[in-house]
């Protein structure tokens, strides 16, 4: 049990000459990530969702004790708007299993214009299979009321914690035994970069938050400039300066 942290995504070129050895091609990216962090939110699979095959091949290339939290496809989540949740989720697990014990959490990230409705976010929770951790990333004001986090806690889901130009976006809620945390942007220079003062009030939020046996996710998604690859090796060094447990690779 430990803190966990990485980026969202990996696929960057301009993390070339930062995380990825010039000459490395990109095929092998994958691999040197891995090398330098324990686990990755994967957001392609918002955009596509990936084979199952996909998911096998990276569960083969990463290292025992590696994470991949995946992001629940857009057609779930923007098209659907949760809606008939059945086909998608059963899609969307199914394929993701392949990861086997490499598959972290699944991130509902929701629309900013969907209005809370708990009816149809608890239907959508039900659908996962029984022990799926998912976090719930809700982005319309109307989702702060106690009936959602009611639902969250009922369904053993986390409320993501989410960060933008160095502020909290959502209520600070534990709704489960676990947490999620994704940082977007920082105001710090250069720009998206997170300031030390800006990660160091976070990495005591979640020591106040959660006891060091629970697992609590961390995922920069400031990825211009390879200033999620700095800020999240930051954050790995603030977190176990506190006497937290982390996981490396």
């Amino acid at each position: 049990m430990a803190t966990v942290v990485g980026t969202s995504g990996w696929q960057y070129r301009d993390w070339r000459g930062v995380l990825y050895p010039e000459g490395v091609p990109q095929r092998l990216w994958l691999e040197e990530y891995a090398r330098r962090f324990a686990a990755v939110e994967n957001n392609n699979a918002f955009y596509r969702l990936p084979e199952r095959a996909t998911f096998a091949e990276w569960r083969k290339r990463t290292p025992d004790g590696f994470v991949m939290a995946v992001k629940a496809s857009r057609y779930l989540t923007h098209i659907k708007r949760l809606k008939e949740p059945e086909e998608p989720v059963a899609r969307l697990m199914g394929r993701a299993e392949a990861l086997g014990a490499r598959l972290g959490p699944v991130l509902l990230q929701l629309p900013p214009t969907l209005r809370a409705d708990t009816g149809l976010l608890d239907a959508a929770l039900a659908c996962f299979p029984a022990g799926t951790r998912v976090a719930v990333e809700p982005r319309h004001d109307s989702w702060w009321t106690e009936e959602t986090a009611a639902v969250l806690k009922d369904r053993g889901a986390a409320l993501c914690w989410a960060d933008r130009g160095g502020r909290p976006v959502a209520p600070l809620w534990r709704t489960a035994d676990w947490g999620y945390l994704r940082l977007h942007e920082g105001r710090a220079v250069p720009r998206p970069s997170y300031g030390r003062q800006a990660l160091v009030t976070w990495a005591d939020r979640l020591a106040d938050t959660w006891p060091d046996r629970a697992d609590v996710f961390v995922f920069f998604n400031n990825d211009p400039g390879a200033a999620a690859v700095r800020n999240a090796e930051m954050f790995l060094r603030l977190v176990e300066s506190r006497g937290r447990g982390v996981r490396v690779p």
